[in-house]
């Protein structure tokens, strides 16, 4: 490459694979009540807004591991959460199983992290 020569940008990410968001409502709610970090009593629409904020989060950070996004994780369900009785550490444990359900189905392992 010459002085003169213009520097390339590397080439565009592609744009995220689409969530099919009825079929994740769907797989949630035949399994929430199966997860480790199940409360008793809790219904599915106490832990709808984590998963939301797991599964659209995955897509909103692309390349983060959940590690790296959690803060901002954090904000996300605080703003989507409204009036739910659900604290942010069984929510933090829905949200996670919500993004690693989405990356485990997206080919390579974009976050590094094993999922």
């Amino acid at each position: 490459m010459t002085a003169n020569t213009p520097k390339q940008s590397p080439p565009p990410m592609p744009p995220p694979t689409p969530i099919d968001e009825i079929r994740e409502q769907d797989y949630w709610k035949n399994q929430y009540d199966k997860e480790g970090y199940y409360e008793a009593g809790k219904t599915y629409d106490e832990y709808d807004p984590a998963y939301r904020t797991g599964y659209q989060g995955r897509q909103r950070y692309p390349g983060k591991t959940y590690d790296e996004a959690e803060g901002e994780l954090k904000k996300d369900y605080e703003r989507a959460s409204g009036e739910t009785r659900l604290g942010w550490e069984k929510a933090k444990q829905a949200i996670k199983a919500a993004w690693h359900r989405i990356e485990d189905v997206l080919p390579g392992d974009a976050d590094r992290d094993g999922h």
